[in-house]
């Protein structure tokens, strides 16, 4: 058995950078995921105003570094420390949507941009709720997109209808305002998806001292403020798929990673379930999750609507089910770093697999994918760390961008590789 330690959860590190940043006193955070998305938060909260120390595993501390193992953020209840700022959010969606949504509680003037890829994706929901709050907020190129400058004066609060049917950190980004607000924050949100997400907020912000109803469709956020803490960051649950399919596709192999169990926040960790339903041997304990290989794949038709981020984890390894694999309800993937849908088709065909397509569906047919064949990754990391699995039964395949995988785990060849020839 092979035993993998997992980077910190990237979901976790950005909802905890923003709730450290709101709270009274200095969080330290332990385990933070260290990747381009959460530099460029920890980057934008110094950009704003807010204190970040990073101390790692050698003692030494500092204002960047390679590696750290506790990073401590000084929280300003009352907003951003600088009274202007440009803030560039790289290619990160969380950066790009919940630090303009932090900002606009302070008092200020504060621009956001972020890269082609990030003004690509939506921001409208989120800046339209942020309008209805009083916000004054405008796009600097196209409605409902970066580049969003933010005239901050402070949010009172009050009742907001939310369409949060593209992403879930529309929401995210609102609940974790609502504390911060004058009067509370009521949310009544209209269409969801990639709910898990939600819960992970809610747990969090509940840690940090917040105190949130939810009734029926609606959320009640109380005008709280937040507490500082020391906050342990969980091995990161999408990173975690590509180890859990590798195990499960391989004959004789197994995998498990610790701190990744019974008590996770991550609905992500749901994919074993989905690896179980194929066949595969999973066992879940309060330690970590292990997958074993029985040496087969069953083919499936699944709703991957709350776990979409794993969708192209399951597409890779697809072709070498026993039969059809159908993935339902992910239109959400459509508006990723890329179209994730049409990547994993169009990747999958070129090795030779019959796939098939729909505004929200695929399904892959089983087959001998064959190479050589260079990924068209598209500058996401996740259809690198996807394929990257296909490749152990696959000679020949490339990437036409690996390196883009320091979006989240800039190591993950090294260890991946490790993994495969342990």
């Amino acid at each position: 058995m092979t035993v993998i330690h997992i980077p910190g959860s990237k979901s976790v590190t950005a909802r905890a950078l923003f709730l450290a940043a709101a709270a009274e006193g200095t969080t330290t955070l332990l385990r933070p995921l260290v990747s381009d998305d959460t530099e460029g938060f920890a980057e934008g909260l110094a950009a704003l105003g807010y204190a970040v120390r990073r101390e790692s595993d050698t003692g030494e501390t500092g204002e960047t570094g390679d590696a750290a193992d506790a990073w401590h953020i000084q929280g300003r209840p009352a907003g951003p420390g600088a009274d202007s700022a440009d803030v560039y959010c790289r290619d990160g969606a969380t950066t790009a949507r919940f630090l303009p949504t932090l900002a606009a509680a302070g008092h200020g003037t504060y621009r956001f941009d972020a890269s082609a890829q990030m003004r690509r994706r939506p921001l409208g929901p989120l800046t339209t709720a942020l309008r209805d709050l009083g916000v004054d907020l405008r796009h600097g190129g196209q409605e409902g997109h970066h580049p969003v400058d933010v005239h901050a004066h402070g949010v009172k609060g009050g009742a907001i209808t939310l369409d949060a049917g593209q992403s879930s950190q529309y929401l995210t980004a609102l609940l974790m305002l609502g504390p911060l607000t004058a009067e509370g924050l009521d949310i009544t949100v209209t269409d969801l998806v990639s709910e898990p997400y939600v819960e992970i907020t809610l747990a969090m912000m509940r840690s940090f001292g917040a105190e949130i109803r939810q009734e029926g469709r609606t959320y009640r956020v109380a005008p709280t403020g937040y507490r500082a803490l020391t906050y342990g960051i969980e091995p990161d649950a999408s990173t975690a798929s590509y180890f859990f399919a590798a195990a499960a596709l391989e004959p004789g192999r197994s995998v498990t990673v610790p701190g990744l169990g019974t008590g996770a926040l991550q609905g992500d960790l749901g994919f074993v379930d989905v690896l179980r339903r194929m066949g595969a041997d999973v066992e879940i304990t309060d330690a970590g999750t292990t997958v074993r290989s029985t040496g087969t794949l069953r083919g499936l038709t699944v709703n991957m609507r709350d776990i979409s981020d794993t969708m192209p984890t399951l597409a890779a390894i697809a072709p070498f089910a026993d039969g059809p694999v159908r993935i339902e309800d992910v239109a959400n993937t459509r508006v990723k770093e890329c179209d994730r849908l049409d990547a994993c088709a169009e990747n999958l065909r070129r090795l030779g697999i019959t796939v098939h397509t729909g505004p929200d569906w695929i399904e892959i047919h089983p087959g001998t994918p064959t190479g050589p064949v260079e990924i068209a990754t598209h500058g996401d990391h996740r259809i690198v760390m996807s394929f990257a699995v296909t490749a152990l039964r696959t000679p020949g395949i490339t990437f036409d961008d690996p390196g883009c995988v320091k979006k989240t785990f800039p190591d993950f060849h090294r260890v991946f590789d490790t993994f495969v020839h342990s």
